[in-house]
């Protein structure tokens, strides 16, 4: 991959830059922080329709669907410049988690049903894989499906379901057969969150925030028509869909942009004392963090290539989600450790320009939040299974 920007590109920048600064306020970003609010779901949506009405809204899907047709430099321009602006990605689970699925395996039938509302976001979604006892060992998973002619009897539940309170539509992994290796009796089923039988209950985080939720099914009916590919063969799709969500999870973008509020921070001088920057073992661990996300951006623009010319995420996207969390991680733990060193200072001439009111408190919250980065989306013990198993051969 070529990534010395042509004229073409840079105007491409340009515009990117353009657009977030027009069509993205402060007020929108306000709304997006707070799930208990109930602007929340309302505020995200409504940025979404602007993507899409731009026409932006999915740059890895087939233009054929709706995808935008971007070289992968491209791409990269994009991702880059919404991270380094500070805009949220788009809610995955719809654009990036089950769309993929439908649009290679779906029928044509499915794919007309459910792909324009996605692209549009009229239809928000969640995705049922973990399950009590079955989280990292996805296979153990029983929440059953039994057929009953034109539809499937759904019974189980899924737990740490993300948004799903806001959730129209939910992918789940159900189990379609006993009596097989594991991974053989499970089939993908895209359920209507309307349904008859569903409830869900709220998880309330450490952190405070309700984004995880317990999904209850009792006696739920299904229409088969709702199944994707072949019964029995669901592993095989939910393996496709776990590549794409881990690819994701780089965040490369987002983690230069908390680096360089970090490196700002950290230089500012509170109560005249000294700036955090000039302690020596903070900037060993800065310098560190920098290399590491340095490498894995490389790693991710090889990645990024490999899917311009018609390649699907492999074990590559393991070692992303692994270093990307990791990184995520040792990023929070270093605005924690700045917010403490300022505690003293929050409640006296905190420059605001510099440091931010609520930096302690944002500091907190990412911390916490973030503790669970290296556990969904596949925990990254497994993840390292996966890469022994696949690149190693062992």
């Amino acid at each position: 991959m070529d990534i010395n920007f042509s004229a073409e590109d840079v105007a491409f920048r340009d515009e990117v830059r353009e657009f977030f600064d027009k069509e993205y306020d402060s007020e929108v970003s306000k709304r997006q922080a707070d799930n208990h609010s109930s602007d929340y779901k309302s505020s995200i949506v409504a940025w979404q329709k602007k993507l899409h009405a731009k026409g932006w809204i999915a740059p890895d899907w087939p233009v054929e669907y709706g995808g935008t047709g971007w070289s992968s430099t491209q791409k990269y321009i994009y991702e880059t410049e919404r991270g380094l602006a500070g805009i949220p990605d788009v809610i995955p689970f719809g654009l990036k988690m089950v769309a993929p699925v439908i649009y290679t395996f779906g029928t044509e039938e499915q794919k007309v049903r459910f792909l324009p509302r996605i692209l549009s976001s009229d239809d928000w979604w969640c995705q049922g894989y973990s399950e009590p006892g079955a989280g990292s060992d996805l296979a153990a998973l029983t929440t059953s499906a039994e057929y009953a002619g034109d539809n499937y009897i759904v019974n189980g539940r899924k737990i740490w379901t993300t948004l799903a309170q806001f959730a129209d539509w939910i992918f789940c992994l159900v189990r379609t057969s006993k009596g097989v290796r594991r991974q053989e009796g499970i089939s993908f089923l895209l359920i209507d969150m309307k349904s008859p039988g569903i409830t869900v209950k709220p998880i309330i985080a450490i952190d405070g925030q309700h984004s995880l939720n317990e999904v209850l099914f009792e006696n739920v009916l299904v229409p088969t028509e709702n199944l994707i590919g072949e019964q029995d063969k669901g592993w095989t799709y939910a393996k496709a869909l776990l590549a794409h969500e881990r690819t994701g999870m780089a965040e490369v973008a987002d983690s230069k942009r908390m680096l360089d509020q970090l490196k700002l921070r950290a230089v500012a001088e509170v109560n005249g004392g000294k700036p955090m920057i000039e302690d020596p073992v903070f900037q060993m661990r800065l310098s560190d963090i920098e290399m590491e996300l340095m490498a894995l951006e490389y790693t991710e623009l090889r990645v990024f290539a490999s899917m311009a010319s018609g390649g699907m995420p492999g074990p590559e996207s393991s070692l992303l989600k692994i270093k990307g969390t990791e990184i995520s991680q040792s990023i929070h733990e270093l605005q924690l450790q700045l917010a403490s060193y300022y505690g003293g200072a929050l409640q006296g001439e905190l420059s605001s320009e510099v440091l931010g009111h609520n930096f302690a408190t944002e500091a907190r919250g990412k911390y916490m939040y973030g503790r669970a980065a290296t556990i969904y989306g596949g925990s990254n013990e497994v993840q390292r299974n996966v890469i022994a198993k696949a690149v190693l051969g062992l």
